[in-house]
C-alpha cells in the first residue's frame, strides 16, 4: 500500500506554502496526516488534488488549502482544547489533533461519525473524541473551548458556539448564503467579541437548530 508521502509533500509545497501559509505547526500536520485514508478508497488518487472530495452522506472533505487556512486562522497551540464542528471523515480533527492537546468533534450523521471515530482510533489519535449531535448547539458539557472550527456554512454564527468559546478564544466559521459565504474569525477578549472577515468560500450548509433547517 502506497504511503503517498511524496504527494503530501507536493501538496504542502504547491497548494499551501505557495499560497502564503507559513505556520510551521500547520504545515507539519498537513505533511503528517494521510489524507488519502480519509476519503473513499476509489478516490485515493484524488486525495491530494487541489479540490474537495466527496465522502458520502452529501458531505465533502475540504480542499487541502482551505483546511490549512482554517487551521492557521485558529492559531492552535499545544495546550488548547478544540471543538471541531462537522467531523465528516475526521480529516480536520486529525490535523487539529497533531497540534492540540484535545479535540472534541461533533457530527450529525451517525454513520459518518462512527466511521471517523474508527478511522481516527486506527491511526492512533487518542486525543480525539467524536460525538453524534447537532453541531450548531456545540458540546456544552465539555465547554469552554479555546478554539472552535466549523466545517459547514451558517446563515449566522450560532449563539451556542459563541457562548462555549473561552476567554482569548478564536472561532473560525464560514457565514453567508447557501452558495456563497466568507470565512469569519471571531475572537473573545475580556467578554468582548471581535470579528474579522476573510476570503470568499463555498461550504455545504450547517444543518441544525441554529443553522439551516
Amino acid at each position: 500500500m502506497t504511503s503517498y508521502q511524496a504527494e503530501r509533500e507536493q501538496m504542502v509545497a504547491n497548494q499551501i506554502a505557495a499560497r502564503g501559509i507559513s505556520d510551521k505547526k500547520v504545515l507539519e500536520a498537513m505533511r503528517n496526516v494521510p489524507r488519502h485514508l480519509f476519503v473513499p478508497e476509489e478516490a485515493h488518487r484524488y486525495a491530494y488534488a487541489d479540490s474537495p472530495v466527496r465522502i458520502g452522506s452529501g458531505q465533502t472533505i475540504s480542499q487541502p488549502y482551505i483546511v490549512a487556512l482554517m487551521t492557521a486562522l485558529l492559531q492552535v497551540e499545544s495546550q488548547h482544547r478544540v471543538l471541531d464542528v462537522g467531523t465528516g471523515s475526521g480529516y480536520q480533527a486529525a490535523i487539529l489533533a497533531e497540534i492540540a492537546t484535545k479535540v472534541y468533534s461533533i457530527e450529525r450523521h451517525a454513520a459518518l461519525a462512527e466511521e471517523a471515530e474508527s478511522r481516527l482510533e486506527s491511526l492512533g489519535y487518542e486525543n480525539v473524541s467524536v460525538h453524534v449531535g447537532d453541531g450548531t448547539r456545540g458540546l456544552a458539557q465539555y465547554a469552554p473551548f479555546d478554539r472552535i472550527v466549523v466545517a459547514a456554512a451558517a446563515p449566522k454564527v450560532p449563539k451556542a458556539l459563541v457562548e462555549q468559546l473561552a476567554d482569548s478564544g478564536r472561532l473560525v466559521i464560514p457565514v453567508g448564503e447557501r452558495f456563497s459565504q466568507h470565512l469569519e474569525v471571531w475572537e473573545r477578549t475580556g467578554g468582548e467579541l471581535i470579528k474579522h472577515s476573510g476570503i470568499p468560500v463555498v461550504f455545504v450548509p450547517l444543518v441544525g437548530e441554529n443553522g439551516w433547517g
